[in-house]
């Protein structure tokens, strides 16, 4: 028997009251993770006037835009220094960055260098950049943090700051959340102009819920009435959100077909029967060797696993490398018949990778049929 309209509307109200208790950070976290932020803020902007350095120091991403999750520990600080200044200053900025954060840092990478530290138990980015107004002075997309950041703050109010919060929240349960290479996910920027965009949580989920390949979501209608040229300057995007603070970028780029279709079928399940589980999934147990064989032999089918060394690399470039490959040796076996079932990628980042292809038969037959020339083809015939 189907469910009552009432029944339903309180079911949906209960499961987002529940995940609205657990993602929205306390009055006491909030006091202590600002506190600690603007105070690195405070020190960095001193030790780097000290040092001669002329900059701008500034919280950024979801602490600053009052996006994050109850629980998350992640700070970003970005060091926006003059344009006059030339690359080689990130050097001098990030050696004054390690006077300050203590021992526990790395040097990572994104389009330059930048700190990552542990302070606590926090996990500080301190991240330099050239100081924008615009997008067209952009040089990498680094400088365009801080114009996200203040185009986010301008628009959202208190509720809708919990609305992405929820959004987010469903997206990290279904795996879907994260536009680093590796997930191919959506960005928390994204998540905000949805959100933005479609004015709640639930309004998303049934939008998605509709959405086609090439769906084109323009906040500023930078091009009202000619989709057309979205089409043609995105034409290989399954999503296209265009940057409200920059018309030629898309922000959705990052998001791959088959996380977008995750997302789409997450949207119209939820909508059909709501659960907690959407955000916090139960725990998935590895299964035995013994199970695994098992499920195999009822599906009629073997792995094929390839393992090998991790390239001493960064994450992103290590991972675009991982999908590239995967998909060289995929059609590699598919150019010899073989028949690929499922394929995916895994690695810890820093010993080894491995491909793992589900597999119709790990060996061929020894008869093929191969169809020669058409008989009107003499030459070809007789060769």
């Amino acid at each position: 028997m189907e469910r009552s309209v009432s029944e339903g509307r309180r079911l949906y109200r209960d499961v987002l009251n529940e995940v609205l208790k657990r993602i929205r950070p306390s009055a006491e976290e909030r006091e202590r993770t600002l506190r600690f932020a603007e105070r690195l803020v405070c020190i960095l902007k001193n030790r780097l006037k000290e040092s001669g350095i002329e900059a701008d120091v500034e919280l950024q991403g979801s602490i600053a835009k009052d996006t994050w999750l109850a629980g998350e520990k992640d700070i970003d600080i970005f060091i926006l220094l003059p344009r006059t200044y030339s690359r080689e200053i990130f050097g001098k900025v990030l050696n004054v960055v390690k006077s300050v954060v203590g021992e526990d840092w790395k040097e990572a990478y994104a389009e330059h260098p930048y700190i990552q530290a542990k302070i606590g138990d926090f996990t500080v980015d301190c991240v330099p950049c050239f100081r924008v107004s615009k997008a067209s002075d952009v040089s990498s997309s680094v400088d365009r943090t801080p114009l996200h950041t203040r185009y986010v703050r301008e628009k959202l109010n208190g509720e809708l700051k919990n609305q992405v919060r929820m959004l987010k929240r469903f997206m990290k349960g279904i795996g879907t959340y994260g536009a680093e290479i590796k997930i191919g996910g959506f960005s928390g920027y994204l998540c905000e102009l949805l959100t933005l965009y479609y004015g709640s949580f639930m309004n998303v989920l049934e939008a998605a819920s509709s959405w086609r390949r090439g769906e084109i979501i323009d906040i500023e209608g930078y091009y009202q009435g000619n989709e057309e040229k979205v089409l043609e300057l995105f034409k290989d995007s399954p999503l296209i959100v265009i940057d409200p603070t920059d018309k030629s970028r898309n922000v959705a780029s990052s998001v791959r077909e088959c996380k977008l279709s995750e997302f789409i079928a997450a949207s119209r399940m939820f909508l059909r029967k709501p659960s907690i589980t959407y955000f916090y999934p139960r725990e998935i147990r590895p299964l035995s060797l013994k199970n695994l064989k098992n499920n195999l032999q009822k599906r009629g089918t073997s792995l094929l696993i390839i393992k090998f060394n991790a390239l001493d690399v960064v994450s992103d470039v290590l991972w675009g490398q991982l999908y590239k490959s995967l998909k060289a040796v995929s059609e590699l076996l598919a150019s010899h018949d073989f028949r690929i079932l499922r394929q995916d990628v895994w690695s810890d980042e820093k010993e080894f990778c491995l491909f793992i292809f589900e597999m119709e038969s790990l060996s061929l037959p020894p008869m093929k049929k191969h169809l020669g020339p058409p008989i009107n083809k003499v030459s070809d015939c007789e060769r």
